[in-house]
């Protein structure tokens, strides 16, 4: 033991006063760093640039849009401003008739955020990602200006929710939120995570009772999500 007595190897043992200092400085700092990076990657968010589609997929888009809301601008250039129906002609009186009606809706990816630019604000502030049964939401959320530090900055929030059909009814669940990057517990948003909202609160005469008698079909598959109605 080269003469050394146990209480001296165990004073050399213990860390000195500097060291524990040095160490403390070290955790604040590296405490600091990851709390200054988190606030950069999540508070002090970017706001998203809008979609905006070539002409030949605003024309497509356009034809859909005419389509679902009977205008006569199937091939304008832009959807954001619609030209108004022509009423140089009177409408000629027709029988109603629902005859190889198109009951598919059909929308991609770049589609659905192209209309959600429409609303600048909505453009900057929202973006959409489609994968099989799956859409994700990317909120870019404005902290009110009162708040101490971060008032005035933008928090990015992030949910997803799971869209198919299965058994004769849609199926609507979400899948999780996370706010500033760190998912929160299910309890806080009334414990329905991967609950299907069909059959939760699909009440005779509610919202998701009717929503589901109209839905025939479902899905989101390769970026496309495709609704099928009822007739």
């Amino acid at each position: 033991m080269n003469g050394e007595t146990p209480q001296a190897a165990a004073s050399r043992r213990m860390f000195s006063g500097k060291q524990v200092i040095l160490f403390v400085g070290l955790a604040v700092l590296a405490t600091a760093f990851g709390t200054a990076w988190w606030i950069n990657q999540y508070v002090y968010a970017t706001m998203f640039e809008p979609t905006r589609l070539g002409d030949a997929e605003q024309q497509v888009l356009n034809a859909k849009m005419a389509q679902l809301l009977q205008t006569t601008n199937a091939t304008s250039s832009s959807v954001s401003k619609p030209s108004p129906p022509t009423t140089d002609m009177p409408l000629e009186p027709e029988p109603y008739a629902e005859k190889d009606a198109n009951r598919h809706i059909q929308l991609t990816e770049r589609e659905v955020n192209a209309l959600i630019a429409k609303d600048s604000y909505m453009a900057r502030h929202v973006a959409v990602d489609l994968a099989d049964d799956l859409v994700s939401v990317q909120l870019v959320v404005p902290i009110n200006q009162e708040m101490p530090i971060v008032g005035g900055k933008m928090l990015k929030l992030n949910f997803g929710l799971a869209l198919s059909y299965a058994n004769g009814r849609p199926v609507v669940a979400m899948r999780g939120i996370s706010l500033g990057g760190i998912p929160l517990p299910s309890a806080w948003w009334g414990d329905i995570k991967n609950t299907n909202l069909v059959e939760e609160f699909g009440g005779s005469g509610g919202f998701w009772d009717q929503f589901s008698k109209g839905v025939k079909d479902m899905k989101i598959q390769d970026g496309q999500l495709q609704v099928t109605l009822k007739e």
